[in-house]
Formats: structure tokens, C-alpha cells, sequence
């Protein structure tokens, strides 16, 4: 179990730097969904890579296909949605909210796909010491990733700022909306790790919930942006620009390798941990052109909760 845990929380590290690399690339092209597209691109170009390298062919035939329920494909329509809904919630409720209410949604769906089964997993019996594992894991989430942010006056300006343009109603609308990306999140990992199981290829699965989900995310952005990007626009990226794609295709693909031996909530509560840490190392020494920001003793604090709930989970 515990090397299972382990890759999560470094499949967690790798992502959380897709955002700042994806962040400049999207200064670069001019468009948060121009730069996704392309980093869906290059995720899927080297899932390709990996199934064909592993497996030996790319797609399950059509008798497979044909014998399994409908929403073991969603994996891909799931991870578009995350993405864009992400790219549109912050101008709506601000980088508060943006970060932790599809938290909360994500560690909530994940402890109830384990303790009910949905999603081809495994139950997992909720004892009273899993349930305070995740408590103090959601304290130290709160901890580490809203405290800072709450005491820094220009989030808070900026923040209230946003909300502000909007009435309550449309307010408390995309607060949901930001809990049900979290969840359909989580829903994600599950399918995709189920997916992994039914192929017998993790490399397969991966692949193919990342393909589904480049031609969605393509689709959107032409739909939007009408454009592709320019030569001229491509010529002033860095090559560790293009990195953004292989990070999230290691994820996926590690997210369907520890789904079916430590769950789905496990899994994605080692990625998150992993995401946060990785997030408060990038803003220290200002990784990938984002602006530094020094760590603060609530990040630490937030750490050593997060890790103090996922033993006793573990234990449980």
C-alpha cells in the first residue's frame, strides 16, 4: 500500500506544476484554452507512446467497447469539464474558492466512492478513525491552502472584488458549480482507475480518457477562440513550456495504476497533498516564471495535519 501512496503523492508534486507551465503558455498564445488543447495534445501523444510501448495497440475492440456500461468512457468528458470549469471559475468566485471548494468536492466524492463501492471499487468500511483521518486531513487542506490566502490583503481585495460583480444568486451558483467540478473529478480517478482494471493495461485506459478528453477540449477552444495559435506565437515559447501534457499524463496514468489497490479516495487524497506541496514549493523559488511567494509557518502547519489525517486513515 504504502509505494501505491507514495507514487500518488509524487504524481501529485508533477501536476501541481502543469499550472504555472500551462499559465505561461497560455501568455504565450493568448488563451487559457489554446494552451490546454495543446497540452492535451502532447499528454496524449505520450500516452500513445506508453500503451503502444506496454500494450502493443491503443484501442480496446469493439466487442469490449460494446459489453461495457456507458459511463466507464466518461473519464475523458470529466477531465475537459475539470479543466475548462477551472479556467472559468476564477474570474467568478476568485483564487480562494477556485482552489478549495473542488478540494472539498474531490476528498468528499472519493471517501464515498470507497465506502459505498460506486465506480467498480472496492468498499471500504467508514470507522471512526477513517472519519477523523479525514477531518484532520480537510483542517489541514483549510490550513494550508485558505489561511495564507485569507491573510494576504490583495487576495482578499481582489477576491471580494470578484464576487462583487456578480448578485448572490449567480455567487452561490458557481460555488456549486465549483463543489460538482470536484466531484466529477474524483469520479474521474474512479472510472479511469475501473477502466485500467477491465482493459488489463493501465497505460490503455490512460490513454484513452486523455484522448476523449483532447478532442472535447479542442473542440471547445475552436469554439471560443475560432483560431489556432501562430508560428510566431509558438516561437516564443521555452521548451519546458510543452511540459504541461506529460505531467498530466503522468498523473492520469499513475491514477489508474493506485485506484484499484488503495481506492479512489486514498489516491486522490495523496495526489492533493502532493498538489499543495507542490503548489507552496513553486511559489518559494518562484518555478516556471510564476511570482515567488514565501512559505508561511500555516503552510507548514497545514502539511503535518494532512499527513497526520492520511496515517490515520491508512490505519484505519
Amino acid at each position: 500500500m504504502l509505494i501505491f501512496m507514495t507514487i500518488s503523492l509524487v504524481a501529485g508534486f508533477l501536476l501541481s506544476n502543469q499550472s504555472p507551465i500551462n499559465a505561461d503558455l497560455s501568455r504565450l498564445v493568448k488563451s487559457p484554452f489554446i494552451a490546454g488543447t495543446i497540452s492535451f495534445i502532447i499528454g496524449t501523444l505520450f500516452l500513445a507512446i506508453l500503451a503502444m510501448s506496454m500494450t502493443g495497440r491503443l484501442f480496446p475492440s469493439g466487442r469490449f467497447i460494446q459489453a461495457q456500461p456507458a459511463w466507464i468512457w466518461l473519464g475523458g468528458l470529466l477531465g475537459s469539464i475539470y479543466l475548462t470549469s477551472n479556467i472559468l471559475l476564477f474570474p467568478k468566485i476568485g483564487a480562494i474558492q477556485t482552489t478549495i471548494l473542488p478540494i472539498m468536492g474531490q476528498i468528499t466524492m472519493g471517501t464515498v466512492t470507497d465506502w459505498l463501492g460506486w465506480f467498480g471499487a472496492a468498499k471500504v468500511a467508514m470507522t471512526a478513525w477513517r472519519l477523523v483521518g479525514i477531518l484532520i486531513l480537510i483542517v489541514g487542506v483549510l490550513v494550508a491552502v485558505a489561511l495564507p490566502s485569507l491573510t494576504n490583503r490583495d487576495v482578499r481585495r481582489f477576491d471580494a472584488n470578484v464576487t462583487r460583480q456578480d448578485g448572490p444568486t449567480r455567487v452561490i451558483g458557481w460555488q456549486t458549480w465549483a463543489v460538482i467540478v470536484g466531484v466529477l473529478a474524483a469520479m474521474q480517478q474512479a472510472i479511469n482507475g475501473h477502466l485500467g482494471t477491465l482493459l488489463h493495461s493501465t497505460s490503455q485506459a490512460a490513454f484513452i480518457s486523455f484522448f476523449i478528453g483532447t478532442l472535447l477540449i479542442a473542440a471547445v477552444a475552436l469554439m471560443i477562440d475560432k483560431r489556432v495559435p501562430t508560428a510566431s506565437q509558438l516561437k516564443t515559447t521555452q521548451p519546458w513550456n510543452w511540459l504541461g501534457g506529460i505531467l498530466g499524463g503522468t498523473f492520469l496514468f499513475v491514477t489508474v495504476v493506485a485506484v484499484p489497490q488503495i481506492g479512489a479516495g486514498l489516491t486522490i487524497m495523496m495526489g492533493l497533498i502532493g498538489q499543495i506541496i507542490g503548489s507552496i514549493l513553486i511559489q518559494q523559488f518562484g518555478w516556471w516564471r510564476s511570482t515567488k511567494q514565501q512559505m508561511v509557518p500555516a503552510q507548514a502547519l497545514g502539511m503535518v495535519l494532512m499527513l497526520i489525517g492520511v496515517g490515520l486513515i491508512k490505519m484505519a
